[in-house]
């Protein structure tokens, strides 16, 4: 065989190794459930999420309460589809984010215009570049920071 075809071949192989592996994030053990005033509830695996559409906010504003602003990008997937999926109440009011560390917050729905369910900070999959706040996060670039949850596990729909 042909040096140019061996050399093909093992191409061909390594790209189907390799380029999966790109794609599919770390491997985490996480879930997100949606529950609530939806007709389905969702429990998600993180590789779940990976693998749905991802949308990408540029240059969104972290205005926190402590410490410096800072500007940012972050990829995930767009609440909005997973509240579609879930069936959510057209009519919600609120929702409450909970964390891995029991801490729950109720956001309005007007918070949550553009949010994600962020995987990646700046390009980076969160629970590699920042695993003490990762791997998934509720970004709302409609609200400061404090406000979005870092760890999320659950989103509740409320009426």
């Amino acid at each position: 065989m042909n040096n140019w075809k061996i050399l093909l071949i093992s191409l061909i192989i390594l790209s189907g190794i390799a380029f999966p592996a790109c794609s599919s994030g770390p491997n985490v053990d996480w879930n997100l459930k949606i529950s609530g005033a939806v007709t389905k509830s969702l429990d998600l695996k993180y590789q779940d999420l990976v693998k749905l559409p991802q949308t990408d906010l540029k240059e969104i504003l972290m205005d926190k309460s402590i410490g410096e602003d800072e500007t940012g990008s972050w990829s995930g997937v767009k609440l909005d589809d997973l509240l579609k999926q879930a069936g959510a109440s057209t009519d919600f009011t609120t929702i409450t984010a909970t964390a891995a560390d029991g801490y729950a917050i109720e956001i309005t729905r007007d918070e949550l215009k553009d949010a994600i369910i962020a995987l990646k900070q700046n390009g980076d999959w969160i629970q590699k570049s920042d695993p003490e706040h990762g791997p998934l996060r509720l970004v709302c670039p409609q609200t400061p920071a404090n406000r979005w949850v870092f760890q999320l596990t659950e989103i509740q729909i409320n009426k």
